[in-house]
């Protein structure tokens, strides 16, 4: 399996992407406000891989002037819906269908990892203004949580995808990992939580390319087995998610 089937394997689930993802908490945008020196009303901001618009509400809820990039026909169409006043054009971080120096911020919400940075790198560059700012981040899983970690080991069993380290790589690993050495990089790992029903905690874990690839009958007995082991753990049928957003903000030289 490509990473890029499994990057546009979101299009065969763009409404459930919609209604069950997790969003980002307000300390993510104040901290890339932080390093950018300024609030984000009027900072023109381009969200690439925007998918069905989650982090691109919130930029605008900031009163940024936002444009959106999004490769998939589907999570373009569910954006278009839920979002009809922001712009949205086809296209992805490798070849950003933008002009040379045309916007201060680039976000890549959960993104990132679909790119090949020596090619996205450049992309970004070449793309933001003079002092403008690339921020990459990811809701990651808190892995501290007993349920949590072990669910994921489930996940990754069922998906036949190694799990992950519990060990989250230091500063300077992580922005190698993002392909940004030689740059100035800021890193904030930020935790938050949300409560949601179980149904929506399942759809959203359901939502991930690792499952969508697979399809809807090989998961539909891994999910029920969920839902039985969660009604145990969550009587109340409410389960709560925790998260760590990592989030690194790199300054175009």
């Amino acid at each position: 399996m490509t990473a890029d089937s499994r990057a546009h394997s979101f299009n065969s689930a763009a409404g459930q992407y919609e209604a069950s993802r997790p969003s980002y908490p307000p300390a993510l945008f104040d901290a890339v406000e932080e390093f950018m020196g300024r609030s984000l009303a009027g900072v023109r901001v381009a969200d690439i891989g925007a998918g069905t618009g989650i982090a691109t509400r919130l930029l605008c809820e900031r009163s940024a002037d936002v444009i959106a990039v999004e490769p998939g026909a589907a999570m373009t169409a569910e954006f278009r819906r839920v979002l009809p006043d922001v712009p949205v054009v086809r296209g992805d971080g490798n070849a950003l269908p933008l002009a040379d120096s045309s916007r201060d911020l680039l976000t890549y919400a959960q993104s990132w990892q679909w790119t090949d940075t020596s090619r996205s790198v450049p992309e970004a560059l070449r793309v933001l203004s003079p002092g403008g700012a690339l921020a990459i981040w990811w809701n990651t899983t808190a892995f501290d949580v007993p349920w949590i970690r072990a669910q994921h080991e489930r996940i990754a069993q069922h998906s036949g995808i190694p799990a992950r380290s519990a060990v989250r790589p230091d500063d300077e690993e992580a922005v190698r990992l993002a392909g940004l050495s030689g740059l100035r990089v800021m890193r904030r790992q930020i935790r938050w939580q949300r409560e949601v029903s179980l149904d929506t905690h399942l759809a959203n874990i359901s939502s991930r390319s690792a499952f969508l690839v697979l399809g809807e009958a090989a998961n539909r007995a891994f999910l029920a087995e969920e839902r039985r082991l969660l009604t145990e753990a969550f009587p109340a049928e409410v389960a709560v998610e925790g998260y760590v957003v990592d989030l690194l903000v790199a300054a175009r030289p």
